[in-house]
């Protein structure tokens, strides 16, 4: 059991496929599920704002969630990016580990089939 370390859980997300966000929503939910279970404090931007943005029609762009994310960036302990489709593509994923990369903090990439 870890102690409480905290986890900025990135993942990719838009995609102009309905369908292919919807399944990056579950997937990176259940790895996050699976990370607290673990012991980690987790904060998962996808599964916090998806629902947010779906009621409030709020854009998709990095430019706009950015501001959301970057505190808890701040806040996080380690970045862990789940490699998921588009992951190694995603501005937002990109971003985040640039981010991360110059804080000099932890960065682990993550298989979802490792997480179970």
């Amino acid at each position: 059991m870890t102690c409480g370390k905290k986890i900025y859980l990135a993942c990719p997300y838009s995609d102009d496929n309905d369908d292919i966000m919807w399944g990056r929503f579950w997937q990176v939910n259940r790895v996050a599920g699976e990370l607290m279970k673990r012991g980690y404090v987790v904060f998962s931007p996808i599964s916090m704002t998806h629902p947010i943005a779906g009621v409030c029609s709020l854009p998709g762009t990095w430019d706009f969630w950015k501001l959301q994310d970057l505190p808890f960036l701040d806040w996080a302990d380690e970045l862990h990016v789940l490699c998921i489709s588009g992951w190694d593509t995603s501005v937002g994923v990109t971003a985040e580990v640039e981010y991360f990369r110059a804080a000099g903090k932890p960065i682990n990439y993550v298989d979802p089939e490792e997480i179970q």
